[in-house]
């Protein structure tokens, strides 16, 4: 690994929003640990940063800067920094220095070693606080049961990926937390090994309750794109067949009230008969159409959640 010409290219994505303070030393790091080892580049993702960011990446190098016109998002700003990326491998870490550019080596090096197409750091002594660590191991435990992708810590931001992970791949929502599931499902190799984590000495966190929200409905979307993508008709049409089974009992149960002579008129069985049919009539025919749509997903290009306002790079 300390031959420049055997080690493989790495490109550096970095999505940065308000870390002037973190900006400099990060980009320091980062070329002080693979200097000499990789030929690397290293991507700084600005998404829509209000602070002095911009203008504190100006004279370093190398670097390639980009800046999205608004705040997207991390997803977005990684998506964007992912298909700006040249090199055979790319490292996805955070802005705030809480990830340790030390530890790039070793993810590759077992990246290499076990010939996997993903590796996934794992925070195992978390330098955050006590809600944010009790918050996202109840995610990571939900997660686990839902997902059922192996990984231990998927808010780890540093990881590293061969580039063909990302080919026909659209990043959106909160969704880089559950990049190595989706690449799971692909049949892509997933590994993960415990790297350093750093306590925050600038800037402020971006964590927040919304976050923890949307990134609960992209686990959903993420187990059903792993259950239903191709085949939406199967648990729509499930749930149809089960309305309509529902109904039916209604039905013969309303038929035994009629032969006992009973008042239908002041019984609700008619009505849950009524309601369970037309509730699985419906079941069936939105899965048919959900399916007509995943064949058009399918046979179409999908536009990028975000655009960019401007970039420039530093050689």
């Amino acid at each position: 690994m300390s031959h420049l010409l055997n080690a493989p290219t790495l490109s550096i994505i970095v999505p940065i929003f308000n870390e002037q303070d973190n900006i400099v030393a990060l980009h320091q790091e980062i070329v002080a640990a693979l200097s000499g080892k990789f030929t690397f580049e290293i991507i700084f993702v600005d998404d829509g940063s209000s602070d002095l960011s911009m203008q504190r990446a100006g004279n370093l190098k190398p670097l390639q800067y980009i800046r999205l016109r608004k705040n997207y998002g991390q997803t977005s700003a990684m998506d964007a920094g992912i298909k700006a990326a040249h090199n055979e491998l790319i490292v996805t870490m955070d802005g705030d220095r809480q990830n340790d550019p030390a530890d790039i080596e070793c993810l590759v090096q077992f990246l290499l070693d076990n010939e996997l197409d993903v590796v996934s750091g794992w925070r195992v002594n978390r330098k955050d606080s006590f809600m944010k660590k009790f918050v996202s191991r109840g995610a990571n435990l939900i997660r686990g049961l839902i997902v059922k992708d192996s990984i231990h810590d998927s808010g780890c931001s540093l990881k590293v990926y061969r580039r063909t992970c990302f080919d026909h791949l659209n990043l959106y929502g909160e969704m880089h937390r559950f990049i190595p599931a989706l690449l799971k499902i692909r049949g892509f190799n997933i590994g993960e090994l415990a790297v350093n984590h750093r306590p925050r000495t600038a800037g402020v966190t971006k964590y927040n309750w919304k976050r923890t929200i949307k990134g609960f409905l992209d686990m959903i979307s993420v187990w059903f794109w792993n259950k239903y993508a191709v085949r939406p008709l199967h648990l729509l049409g499930s749930l149809g067949i089960a309305s309509l089974g529902l109904g039916f009992v209604f039905i013969l149960w309303s038929l035994f009230l009629l032969i006992q002579r009973h008042d239908l008129s002041s019984t609700l069985q008619p009505f849950m008969a009524l309601f369970f049919i037309s509730l699985g009539l419906l079941f069936i025919v939105l899965g048919l159409i959900a399916d007509m749509l995943t064949k058009i997903y399918y046979g179409m290009k999908i536009n990028h959640a975000y655009y960019i306002q401007s970039t420039f790079e530093n050689e």
